[in-house]
């Protein structure tokens, strides 16, 4: 029962029908038929469930009863159970908090800072932003509209003010304790949180700091821009970073979280008590599709496991990639190549993770640098795909504005993530662990 399958690279048609099956619709959607983010129009559950059904109707000699056991083993797993639960937990803390807080956080750095760093305080903004939300869309979303703004009143180039927050938003997704990525990187590879955080920060910390510099040499400009904040609404985000950074228990920090925000958007009268409980129900309802990804990919990685398909990638991993420098190049090649074809890191994460664990048991890699890997490289190549959720946001919002911006416009001047890159590189050739 334990032992390891022969390696059979044709374990792995699964993977590819759905890769094939998202990427040319997606393809197909966003550039034969125009249709406005047709990337994300796909069900990507759906996409999911005809991969499970290939992997179902392969290995005639195993019954559908064991293969369903394989697959309830794979969802089984205490990694998928917590990370279902952190999700659910996140979501409400997200609902929870809404936008008025993050947008406080947003302009109250934004008042502070002399006119020629507005750039610069973007990057930061986002960084603070997104590591508090735990998500990068959100915080595109967010604060995108006021990089138009900063653009308008400072004279800085609107893709340079874009970039820098989608920059800084793929920063803060990278290292937030309640990102979905490092979730799913620490659960996949069996870690702790604050161990993945510290790995991944003297990784990121460079090259954030590298390009605050670049960017703060910039020209004389006019004007900031500037708007109302509450520092109160400041509360619940800092209570969950100093939470997250003190190493307490992630629930322990994101029930913190959530009474703070509950208590202090009821006190100041920011919600009802009946639209702050819709407002968590809409949080939980948010997590659902990501959730039910979760589910499936660890149904179909558990046949896949089974049938051998791990096993020829390690096998294949072997063969090109040698010691352990080459084995971290390949983990975060592997997670790299599953974000080009899904645009969705996450998923690229629950996909690579399984195999990821594997070939970092086999190299001696461990666990706190394997989740930094996936989640660092995974986080690099979605910062810069021009049909990524993220800058599709970032350009309609930019469009809604009144502003024609292109994705090229945008990508030469994403410095943070070829930063990013460059370190993560230099780490792995010179950092031992």
């Amino acid at each position: 029962m334990n032992e390891k399958p022969a390696p059979k690279a044709v374990a792995l048609l699964p993977v590819a029908v759905f890769l094939v099956l998202y990427l040319v619709l997606g393809i197909v959607l966003e550039y034969v038929l125009k249709i406005e983010m047709g990337f994300y129009q796909i069900p990507i559950v759906v996409a999911f469930l005809v991969a499970l059904l290939v992997a179902c109707l392969q290995n005639r000699s195993v019954s559908f009863d064991e293969k369903l056991v394989l697959m309830g083993q794979g969802i089984g797993d205490k990694n998928i159970v917590t990370m279902i639960l952190i999700f659910l937990v996140a979501g409400i803390f997200v609902g929870v908090t809404g936008r008025t807080s993050a947008e406080a956080v947003a302009y109250f750095l934004l008042s502070i800072a002399p006119v020629k760093l507005a750039v610069a305080v973007l990057f930061v903004v986002a960084c603070f932003v997104s590591m508090a939300m735990g998500t990068s869309v959100g915080t595109i979303t967010l604060l995108a509209p006021i990089a138009v703004a900063v653009s308008a009143s400072s004279g800085f180039d609107l893709p340079l003010c874009i970039a820098s927050v989608m920059g800084g938003a793929m920063f803060g997704d990278n290292l937030s304790f309640i990102s979905d990525t490092t979730i799913a990187a620490c659960s996949t590879q069996g870690t702790e949180m604050k161990d993945k955080f510290r790995a991944n920060f003297k990784i990121a910390l460079p090259a954030a700091l590298v390009l605050i510099i670049a960017v703060s040499l910039g020209t004389d400009v006019q004007s900031a821009v500037s708007g109302d904040h509450d520092l109160v609404l400041i509360i619940p985000y800092l209570l969950v970073l100093i939470g997250g950074i003190l190493g307490l228990n992630v629930f322990v920090v994101l029930l913190i979280g959530i009474a703070a925000g509950a208590a202090i958007t009821l006190i100041t009268g920011q919600v009802t008590a009946l639209e702050l409980m819709g407002n968590m129900g809409s949080g939980v309802s948010g997590m659902f599709e990501t959730i039910l990804v979760t589910l499936l990919v660890a149904s179909l990685c558990g046949l896949i496991r089974a049938y051998g398909g791990f096993e020829s990638i390690l096998a294949f991993i072997r063969r090109v990639f040698r010691g352990k420098r080459g084995g971290q190049i390949g983990i975060g090649l592997l997670v790299g190549l599953m974000d080009i074809a899904t645009a969705n890191n996450t998923v690229a994460i629950v996909m690579a993770g399984p195999i990821a664990k594997e070939v970092a048991e086999e190299y001696g890699i461990s666990s706190k640098r394997s989740a930094s890997l996936l989640d660092t490289f995974s986080c690099i190549f979605q910062g810069i795909i021009p049909y990524g959720a993220q800058m599709l946001v970032a350009l309609s919002t930019c469009a809604t504005l009144g502003y024609a911006v292109s994705a090229f416009d945008i990508i030469p001047l994403l410095f943070y993530p070829f930063l990013l890159c460059l370190s993560s590189l230099l780490f792995i050739l010179f950092d031992h662990q």
